[in-house]
């Protein structure tokens, strides 16, 4: 059953502020919440894991800066959690956040985790593990071909649609074609859920090559603070969803000696640029649903959130 805010007699607001990885959300949103005087939502799939630090450039105590930050450190990697456990939850802590504060900041590149929490999310089947599991091992020894080819096959509307380079996505698109026997594409709503609170959403964003430049430098920085002992330790887990994603699995792959230390290194900054162009296409799909600054127009992005709060 879908969870509901308590009713209210003023209006609340969700200021969700979205953005490719490096483009400098924290620091923005720290600002904005020390402002508005509220706390600040992590929508990050991966910084919800404490084993999980380095590589999810998750943000320090010092980077929050006194600001409370939800959905940071708040799960183990032994656990499974998912989009819709995330939206009972993050619905569950605003009830109780906007008891106090009529402005609450949500943030992260996560796509789906936002959409969850904005829209709702799909219901879907229940799906055999045992699917997920062997589409998983084909990915592992075959990548990811056979899997798109079969999407193709058994859902071709989806497959127009899916980013072919997310193993995430076709791997879930397809455990519920095989396990229900019907299209993945069937089971995906069209409507959007109401929420009982405004949402004012925010991109950020910077120009491609001083964004590139950002993550090259963030990649290197998080190499020389232990990247590489972080993915050792994480090894045992890298089946795990959270952990199919830039910046464990080319460690991970290293490891296995798929490739030597310099390639792993060239590919980290290679696949996190493109992670964050697939970010950007995500969030720009519906170009009247954001409003787009540079991070650093903070007074900007003040005054357009102020407008919206009076209107």
């Amino acid at each position: 059953m879908e969870r509901q805010l308590k009713s209210t007699s003023k209006q609340k607001y969700l200021i969700v502020v979205v953005g490719p990885t490096a483009v400098g959300k924290t620091d923005l949103c720290v600002n904005l919440a020390a402002h508005f005087q509220t706390d600040v939502i992590s929508a990050d799939s991966r910084q919800f894991y404490r084993e999980m630090h380095l590589g999810t450039a998750k943000p320090t105590i010092a980077e929050q800066k006194g600001i409370t930050h939800h959905f940071v450190d708040s799960h183990s990697i032994a656990e499974e959690y998912n989009a819709g456990a995330y939206e009972q939850d993050a619905l569950q802590l605003l009830d109780q956040l906007f008891v106090e504060k009529d402005v609450v900041i949500v943030t992260g590149g996560s796509g789906l985790y936002v959409r969850a929490l904005c829209e709702g999310m799909d219901e879907m089947p229940e799906t055999d593990p045992a699917i997920r599991a062997e589409l998983a091992a084909i990915v592992e020894t075959e990548g990811l071909s056979p899997l798109l080819m079969q999407l193709q096959q058994l859902d071709p509307t989806y497959y127009s649609l899916v980013d072919k380079a997310n193993p995430q996505r076709v791997i879930r698109a397809l455990e519920v074609c095989l396990s229900s026997g019907q299209p993945y594409s069937a089971f995906r709503k069209s409507e959007r859920t109401t929420r009982p609170f405004q949402i004012i959403k925010i991109g950020l964003t910077r120009d491609r090559q001083e964004l590139y430049n950002r993550i090259d430098i963030r990649m290197d920085q998080m190499l020389a603070q232990g990247l590489l002992d972080e993915a050792k330790a994480l090894y045992p887990y890298r089946s795990h969803n959270a952990l199919q994603t830039v910046g464990y699995k080319e460690i991970f792959d290293y490891l296995e000696g798929k490739y030597d230390w310099d390639e792993a290194v060239r590919l980290l900054k290679r696949n996190s640029r493109r992670y964050a162009k697939r970010q950007l296409t995500w969030f720009t799909k519906h170009p009247d649903e954001y409003t787009w600054f540079h991070p650093q127009q903070f007074q900007e992005i003040v005054s357009f959130i102020v407008r919206k709060l009076g209107s």
